[in-house]
């Protein structure tokens, strides 16, 4: 039997554009352009990697949002992910990432999984704990924030790099994983990719068909909300030390009233 990989993706605004809230004061995605989180994309690398060294596995790509959220299934596809999934359903709006995790455990466990892997965090939230969730969720073993992800004999094994050390884990499949930016540079869509991937199939899935009701995510359902937000002050004149024999003095008294030293 083939190995079973999805990988859930998010799709966000670009952390280039102008980024606010909506009037609801959740995140107004139709002021800026939206992509496959970078974050993310290194996951899909590593699902491919990993896929490619067994011979026999089939790469699933999920994602949970509006209408545009395809277009990150597709990037995915382009990279060369076999199918993908999009759950797309109005009762979302404003979902936090306990109802997010909800959808994408259905959707898993709907689609059938070996290994989950996901990016470290989304660029958009940078909550991190979706993959924790998941885990919880699926009921599976969890082995996080890896620079280094391998499968065989029925296990993965990863490697995890801290400040001071790097730590190896190891967890029986079925299991979660995600990866960090230091598991390596994702591929460019090659144009032979891009095309194929118009012909791969993408499920669209809603929220009955998941049997997930509606009153358990959205904004009604989140666990987390945003009650006041208020637009970055603009930046003023900087401080202008003159050394005129006690510059030094002036500026180690600036470093100290703004608690630097």
């Amino acid at each position: 039997m083939s190995l079973r990989i999805v990988v859930a993706v998010k799709y966000v605004p670009d952390a280039t554009g102008d980024r606010h809230f909506a009037g609801d004061l959740t995140t107004d995605r139709d002021a800026v352009d939206g992509l496959l989180s970078e974050l993310d994309e290194y996951a899909v690398e590593q699902a491919l990697q990993i896929a490619e060294a067994s011979g026999d596995a089939e790469v699933t790509v999920v994602t949970v949002g509006p209408e545009d959220a395809r277009d990150a299934v597709r990037k995915a596809l382009s990279m060369g992910a076999d199918k993908g999934v999009h759950v797309e359903d109005e009762g979302l709006h404003g979902t936090d990432v306990m109802g997010t995790s909800l959808v994408l455990a259905r959707v898993i466990e709907r689609v059938g999984f070996d290994l989950v892997v996901t990016g470290m965090a989304s660029t958009d939230g940078t909550a991190g704990v979706v993959p924790a969730l998941l885990a919880e969720r699926l009921g599976v073993p969890q082995v996080t924030l890896l620079s280094q992800v391998s499968v065989a004999d029925g296990r993965v094994t990863g490697r995890r790099d801290g400040d001071a050390a790097s730590e190896e884990l190891v967890a029986d499949l079925p299991a979660v994983v995600s990866v960090t930016d230091q598991s390596g540079e994702a591929r460019y869509p090659s144009f032979k990719g891009i095309m194929a991937a118009k012909k791969k199939p993408v499920e669209s899935l809603d929220l009955a068909d998941l049997g997930v009701d509606a009153g358990g995510v959205g904004l009604a359902g989140a666990w987390t909300v945003v009650r006041e937000a208020s637009a970055r002050p603009a930046r003023s004149a900087g401080t202008i030390v003159k050394d005129e024999g006690e510059g030094g003095k002036q500026l180690a008294e600036f470093l100290a009233a703004q608690k630097f030293i």
